[in-house]
């Protein structure tokens, strides 16, 4: 075959980059705008915010209905009509409606208008003046795009937008009484690819409180530049305010397909790299060290076993080599953990299959709650991984009912995080929280875990268990062997705490992200150092828990299938820690419900760590155990 010259490959490269770089992959088509057509605002639930100082807190964790009848927000004629979302965006807190805003694509540029004049009685102003103080964010959606406020990352010196604007003032002057905004500056930037046809590509809201006369003039016109007072909630009396707007036009040079590059600002970029090199540093350390104990001591040890000597003088067992007749005995619960490890596989695939899709650039931004729909349906058609690995293992552990092993792991993983997520969902009630999930939506998560999941995890445990268990390369002693007394570095808890923070250590600077995306309202979107972390994670568990066991063998004790998988899981003990120590140095949540809340997710988000991480150093030590005795010689 010829060989093609590596000038016309390079040409080629460099083509298809070009390609690659002009089309959109993530986002839905754009919506190509014309002269005077309309441009729909939409609302979405007030959610709090944390403000850009080091040394804010988040005061809250309870989202509120846009059009809750205390806000007193103007509404559109015919009352508001619900939007339909995605099952992610509502899991995520998204209650999305249209809004009486009346905008046209270029007319009315910086026209102010009345929206309109509502009145607050005391009970309302003081349940306002209280979310101003917990820094509560308006949260508006024009073609997709988030309203957002420009602000600056003090590290870098980077201008972004971030999401959400403030619905009131609470500083300095006005933090005995705050101040509402009623009035919005709306700038809209527009981008145009050809003659006549219009792209937004930018929405930012500069929020600002006009006291003073609240009456509408007779004319209409209004002049919302004049320096007036600030409106100030009576918490004695009522209060009448008057909601006005006006709409910027602003050209931008920003193309559409890169219009979410202002909003998805990652913060100092160089503290996720120093996350990741130091994170490759402990796992090459930890590569080395298995590497050193598989391959030198490992095999020197093989090789003194299977020596053959005649002489009377023949040579004792002695360290792993001695408990080669009780390694592979059957643990005690060898139901409880073939289920673990079989749910934490399909977690495995879900959080693999998720990253390979957002690595891709399918899960763009503009689908709001894209991220966890596809969550959910990987948990929900990898049921039958979950089965196949539950019931091989099983299998391979000496266990005989394979029915109820079948109906454990379909049922009891799912039946917990329901059971937690309904509690959390009772106390959302409680506090009249737009984030409690609908009856409707339990419903649907309900239907794909029973006819869906279950079903697929049934199939699954079938063909595992027509595969059948995985052979032992030694045999099991009739007669177990007594264990001498171990160290206190290496029992259970002990190991699973010093295994543990390896995984962690490489993983906890990008922890803080993800944990202020989820309770804080921060965009994150850095899912190239999410997948690297991961893969290193998984690495570290591996290896560390692989060392960890050889330890144990080496004192003795056989009994390595639970401590596998709890050495593995224990980067879930410090994943607690980190969100006790996160509560107490970035929340100030004064209620009982927001409390109840951030320590229920924090639950729930270290349950799953411990199944995914259990289920890696479970395996990756199965699979290092079987080698190892499968290379030695037994009499």
């Amino acid at each position: 075959m010829a060989r093609v010259p590596h000038g016309i490959l390079c040409l080629l490269v460099l083509s298809l980059l070009s390609t690659a770089h002009a089309f959109y992959l993530p986002g839905a088509a754009p919506h190509d705008y014309h002269d005077g057509e309309p441009v729909d605002l939409y609302v979405n639930a007030l959610t709090p915010m944390m403000s850009g100082d080091d040394k804010a807190k988040l005061k809250s964790l309870i989202n509120y209905d846009y059009y809750n009848p205390a806000f007193h927000f103007c509404q559109p004629e015919g009352g508001p009509k619900k939007q339909p979302e995605s099952l992610g965006s509502i899991l995520f807190g998204d209650r999305i409606f249209n809004s009486p805003y009346d905008i046209k694509m270029l007319r009315d540029n910086s026209t102010c208008k009345v929206l309109c004049v509502e009145t607050v009685p005391p009970e309302d102003a003081k349940f306002i003046n209280d979310r101003i103080r917990e820094d509560y964010a308006i949260n508006w959606l024009v073609d997709g795009l988030p309203a957002a406020e420009t602000k600056v990352d003090r590290r870098t010196g980077d201008v972004f937008f971030d999401m959400g604007f403030n619905l009131g003032n609470d500083d300095e002057e006005f933090q005995d009484m705050p101040a509402l905004h009623n009035h919005y500056e709306v700038s809209l930037r527009y981008h145009s690819p050809s003659p006549g046809i219009y792209r937004i590509v930018g929405v930012l809201v500069w929020p600002t409180s006009r006291g003073g006369s609240q009456d509408v003039p007779s004319n209409g016109e209004l002049d919302c530049e004049a320096s007036v007072p600030p409106l100030i909630l009576s918490e004695t009396g009522n209060t009448t305010v008057r909601y006005t707007y006006t709409v910027l036009w602003e050209e931008s040079d920003t193309p559409w397909a890169t219009r979410w590059d202002n909003y998805l600002h990652i913060f100092d970029p160089r503290i996720h790299w120093f996350s990741l090199i130091n994170a490759i540093i402990v796992v090459l350390f930890l590569c080395v060290m298995v590497s050193m104990i598989l391959l030198r001591t490992v095999s020197r040890d093989i090789s003194r076993y299977n020596a053959i000597d005649l002489s009377e003088d023949v040579q004792e067992d002695w360290g792993w080599k001695l408990v080669h007749g009780e390694v592979f005995r059957t643990p005690q619960n060898p139901m409880a953990l073939s289920v673990l490890v079989g749910n934490g596989a399909q977690l495995c695939a879900m959080v693999a299959v998720t990253l390979v899709f957002a690595l891709l650039g399918f899960l763009s931004p503009s689908n709001r709650g894209s991220l966890a729909t596809v969550m959910m349906i990987c948990w929900t058609f990898f049921g039958g991984i979950g089965g196949y690995i539950s019931s091989r293992v099983y299998a391979s552990l000496g266990g005989t009912n394979k029915r109820r092993n079948s109906f454990f792991t379909a049922t009891i993983m799912p039946t917990v995080v329901f059971a937690i997520v309904f509690l959390l969902d009772l106390f959302l009630i409680a506090a009249g929280s737009s984030g409690a999930v609908p009856f409707g939506t339990l419903l649907v998560i309900i239907v794909l875990w029973f006819g869906i999941s279950a079903p697929l995890s049934a199939v699954g445990s079938y063909f595992g268990s027509k595969h059948g268990g995985i052979p032992n390369p030694v045999r099991v002693n009739q007669i177990p062997r007594q264990i001498p007394p171990q160290p206190t570095y290496l029992r259970p808890w002990a190991t699973a705490l010093l295994a543990g923070v390896l995984p962690f250590g490489a993983a906890f600077i990008e922890l803080y992200f993800v944990l202020s995306s989820l309770f804080a309202s921060r965009a994150y979107y850095a899912f190239g150092f999410l997948a690297l972390t991961a893969v290193l994670v998984a690495l570290t568990t591996a290896t560390a828990t692989i060392l960890f066991t050889y330890f144990i063998l080496c004192r003795e004790d056989y009994r390595w299938h639970w401590r596998a998988f709890l050495t593995g899981g224990g980067s879930a003990f410090w994943l607690l820690a980190y969100g006790i120590v996160y509560w107490a140095s970035r929340l100030s949540l004064d209620s009982f419900s927001s409390t109840v809340l951030y320590f229920g997710y924090l639950l729930l988000l270290a349950l799953l760590d411990f199944l995914v991480t259990g289920t890696i150093g479970f395996l990756a030590t199965y699979w290092a155990i079987r080698r190892l005795y499968s290379a030695i010689r037994v009499d």
